[in-house]
């Protein structure tokens, strides 16, 4: 029996945000009430979160209800700017996996070193053949977000990888 669990997350709120980040931060601040987190990392406040995806994308976290009134403050905070806003709740998934052995079970599916990655940091990676982002929330609790169309894949891959006799490293 392992001692990882997966759950797949109900509806979570997800919005990309393209353009160049110095440009976005006081819109992202103010809509979110996170600041713009530094290359593979990630910000929360308030029940949100801004992930840095790549030098001129973040993905904001919240409240599935509030999506539409995010975006649109994004929006007009940006008129000015070159951006793209967008809602992609329905288009990606989001895995949960909690317990101590949760940094081995991503080692098994992932080829990047799970070891050095803090609370706070994000990456992006490939589960088996998908591509994935992953962060711990806790030193035994880690997220994974993946699209939604490859969702039942990682479900049972991430299943898979948790169903061992002994995780490396635990007795």
């Amino acid at each position: 029996m392992s001692d990882v669990s997966v759950s797949q997350d109900g509806p979570r709120g997800m919005i990309t945000l393209k353009g160049d980040l110095a440009d976005l931060s006081s819109a992202v601040t103010s809509a979110t009430g996170c600041a713009m987190p530094g290359r593979r990392a990630m910000t929360q406040a308030q029940g949100r979160a801004v992930a840095w995806m790549a030098p001129d994308e973040v993905l904001i976290l919240c409240d599935h209800a509030e999506v539409g009134n995010l975006v649109m403050q994004l929006s007009d905070a940006l008129v000015d700017q070159t951006h793209l806003a967008v809602d992609v709740s329905d288009a990606r998934a989001l895995f949960t996996l909690d317990g101590p052995g949760a940094r081995e079970v991503l080692a098994r599916l992932s080829p990047t070193d799970q070891r050095g990655l803090e609370p706070g940091e994000m990456r992006r990676t490939r589960m088996a053949q998908v591509p994935a982002a992953v962060w711990f929330n806790s030193s035994t609790q880690a997220q994974v977000i993946c699209f939604r169309s490859v969702a039942t894949y990682m479900h049972d891959i991430l299943h898979a990888a948790t169903r061992s006799t002994m995780l490396t490293g635990q007795s």
